[in-house]
């Protein structure tokens, strides 16, 4: 009898169209900015992490030309063999500088980030205290380390310090880790106040800032500077492909736990070192936020009057409190309507629903940018509220 060893695979994919969670990847066919061609179709993106619009800023793209020709397109190594370009310690010191902290690392993605930032710190003989919504990467990040988990509810110093005080006993070091902003509902971590509770037990602090950098803190510094708390938390996760527009992680924090990273991280040691051009468009975007802050005002700005007038309309905005603005839906079915109507009407904004976030919760994340104008924003309030109305929501 000839088994069908692949059957299982056509039963998952029925059971995610039955269930309305089957992913429709939509086709970019122009630079991420204000405005996009998606599928054929000039939009108004609401959908890509580009919060100061520097993905398709010409000074970023100069710098990467320039770097191809100086340096060529790849390092054809990892770091710690023959990849390890000056170019690259240069944005490690710049980046190091701009967030106030001794020393930092820069790898090929915030995913890889807090894979090579977790296990080293912790391991079996360890315990790990995680917000119950930390990204998937901060999940993956520690069950690759192979500590326990003990899971906190959210943005909750209390729970957290029960959960440590009940745990940390029975294992030899802990650590705790915590988105700084949470990418689907746009709320801040209360950084302060873990703070205090993770100094009170003496246990690792790590926070991962991939949406607060260029967002939070003077200039677009993040949340350590938001909150004030520089030299105390022991390590900060960042992107470099959200506010900055490139693509790039960095793992920041006390000199100590650097050079320690830099011999025990396993991305860093063994998949191949960014490209030259990668990296020289990352110093040029350190070098705009530097400069000036008038990008990081301006999507404050486009958010305070997005947010306004959404709620003005009568949509939930959920508990955000940054340039994300979830508009919140309740079932997947009826936000996947929702953002098909949007972009019928010109919009790009697209559903997100389990496991992204919990059963019930979906919505459409709306995502503020300094690229955007107010016409922009009228256009996108004007559709928000034509569908709206059609679908009987406001």
């Amino acid at each position: 009898m000839t088994h069908d060893k692949l059957a299982f695979i056509d039963a998952e994919m029925a059971a995610l169209r039955d269930s309305n969670l089957l992913i429709n990847i939509r086709t970019m066919e122009s630079p991420a900015d204000a405005w996009m061609v998606v599928d054929g179709r000039r939009v108004l993106n609401f959908c890509t992490n580009n919060y100061l619009g520097l993905a398709n800023h010409p000074g970023l793209k100069e710098a990467a030309r320039a770097a191809v020709e100086s340096w060529g397109v790849g390092p054809a190594a990892v770091r710690s063999i023959a990849g390890t370009q000056s170019l690259h310690l240069e944005l490690e010191r710049r980046l190091a500088a701009f967030k106030n902290v001794e020393d930092a690392l820069y790898v090929q993605s915030g995913f890889c980030a807090n894979q090579a930032a977790i296990p080293p710190l912790v391991g079996k003989e360890d315990v790990v205290f995680s917000d119950r919504l930390n990204h998937a990467s901060i999940i993956d990040g520690c069950r690759l380390s192979g500590a326990k988990i003990i899971v906190y509810e959210h943005c909750d110093p209390v729970d957290a310090d029960a959960k440590i005080r009940e745990h940390l006993p029975n294992y030899r070091r802990g650590l705790l880790v915590t988105d700084g902003v949470f990418s689907m509902d746009g709320d801040i971590a209360p950084l302060d106040r873990l703070m205090e509770v993770a100094d009170r037990y003496g246990v690792l602090t790590m926070v991962d800032d991939a949406h607060g950098e260029g967002v939070l803190g003077r200039g677009g510094r993040g949340i350590v500077d938001h909150f004030g708390l520089h030299g105390l938390f022991d390590v900060e996760i960042g992107t470099l492909s959200k506010a900055f527009g490139v693509v790039g992680g960095v793992i920041a924090g006390k000199k100590a736990i650097m050079d320690y990273i830099r011999q025990r991280a396993r991305p860093f040691l063994f998949s191949s070192a960014t490209t030259p051009a990668d990296t020289a468009a990352c110093l040029a975007a350190v070098d705009l936020l530097e400069a000036s802050d008038e990008l990081v005002k301006k999507l404050w700005d486009n958010t305070a009057y997005f947010r306004d007038e959404m709620r003005r309309l009568g949509f939930d905005t959920g508990s955000s409190q940054t340039p994300i603005v979830p508009v919140m839906l309740g079932e997947v079915g009826l936000a996947r309507q929702f953002s098909g109507a949007l972009f019928d009407a010109g919009v790009f904004a697209m559903a997100i629903g389990f496991p992204t976030v919990p059963q019930g919760k979906a919505r459409i994340r709306v995502m503020n940018t300094a690229a955007h104008n107010r016409d922009d924003l009228d256009t996108g309030l004007e559709a928000f509220a034509k569908v709206g109305r059609a679908l009987a929501l406001i």
